[in-house]
């Protein structure tokens, strides 16, 4: 099964994260009513920025929007060994 991010629905129960017991996406109308900047704000500074990238990935993906995976995930460098 894919890796999704499991959100704690104790703290907060309309987590837009949050998936039943398949799998599946409960609030997917929230992230489907989004235009592809909306998304990658939330995703960067909102609600989705303490995601990792792995989790980031399959969550665009879900959502259809793989696209945007390149503007939302950090790429993290590394510096030469000298």
């Amino acid at each position: 099964m894919t890796d999704f991010y499991q959100p704690d629905l104790s703290t907060n129960p309309e987590d837009p994260f949050a998936r039943d017991g398949d799998g599946n996406l409960v609030r997917r109308g929230y992230w489907l009513d989004m235009g592809d900047r909306s998304i990658i704000m939330v995703m960067v500074q909102g609600v989705g920025a303490s995601l990792t990238n792995d989790q980031k990935k399959v969550h665009l993906a879900d959502i259809g929007r793989s696209d945007l995976i390149d503007q939302v995930c950090v790429v993290e460098v590394l510096a030469p060994d000298e």
